[in-house]
């Protein structure tokens, strides 16, 4: 029976797993990190390590101490985004509140020199400039859902699902 049920497991479709931090400064403007893998910025974030049996939340609070040195407990989940691919399989992304970092935390920054080249505060009318495709999208309406106070926003490739 083992063996059945590890071949049905394996034969399931994949998805891979993502998840970041929107933080914010005094002034509202968002976090951002240049990576030196990849075209555009990205929220503070990566993978979820779930062979390891971390969860999204673990993952975007993990990931920001290791891109931005910072260890925050993250707040509310503000969206989840699926995300199909041509060349990879779909990806389930979570943005967690990040909340609102004091100049001390800003100052206390220190990136993760193998995966980033820089930071930065970006107002919110220029994230879709920074951020391409669905990640604008998917920060701007994480970024509606924390104003309107309206809790998760599902979205696929950035849009809401409805």
């Amino acid at each position: 029976m083992t063996t059945d049920y590890a071949t049905y497991i394996a034969g399931l479709p994949r998805v891979l797993a993502g998840a970041a931090a929107l933080f914010r400064d005094a002034e509202g403007r968002v976090l951002l990190v240049e990576p030196n893998y990849r075209e555009g910025w990205a929220l503070p974030g990566g993978t979820v390590e779930s062979d390891h049996g971390e969860t999204p939340r673990q993952a975007a609070r993990r990931e920001t101490a290791e891109e931005i040195g910072l260890d925050v407990e993250l707040g509310a989940l503000l969206a989840v985004d699926w995300v199909p691919g041509a060349q990879r399989p779909p990806i389930v992304a979570y943005v967690y509140d990040g909340g609102v970092l004091s100049e001390e935390q800003l100052q206390a920054i220190r990136l993760q020199e193998e995966e980033l080249v820089s930071w930065r505060l970006v107002p919110r009318e220029e994230i879709t400039g920074h951020l391409l495709g669905e990640l604008g999208l998917r920060a701007m309406a994480a970024l509606d859902a924390l104003a309107d106070g309206t809790g998760p926003v599902e979205l696929e490739n950035g849009r809401p699902a409805r």
